[in-house]
């Protein structure tokens, strides 16, 4: 059985000069969690007022990482953490349903 979905909505809470000083800190442990499994997904609002994860890791995994960025050890960004079930999928990201 495969665990829900979750979508980790990052809103900035600091000037852009004080996100871009923080960025590339937050690149590279983006980078480890890939490498993790941690997250499927991920990118920049549009507008630039934060970003998107998108996670198949179980919630304590997925919390434990999260923790770790630098955007939120420095307060950088507010993070809103939505579960969800995918129930439909376009051809192609059938490994997204959850079972």
């Amino acid at each position: 059985m495969l665990n829900s979905m979750y979508v980790v909505s990052l809103s900035y809470k600091v000037p852009e000069d004080i996100v871009d000083f923080h960025l590339e800190a937050h690149v590279d442990w983006l980078k480890r969690a890939f490498d993790d499994g941690v997250f499927v997904a991920a990118g920049r609002k549009v507008p630039r007022t934060g970003g998107l994860l998108l996670s198949r890791a179980d919630r304590s995994t997925l919390d434990a990482s999260l923790a770790k960025d630098p955007f939120y050890v420095n307060g950088v960004a507010e993070f809103e953490v939505l579960e969800f079930a995918a129930n439909r999928v376009a051809p192609g990201f059938e490994n997204l349903l959850d079972a």
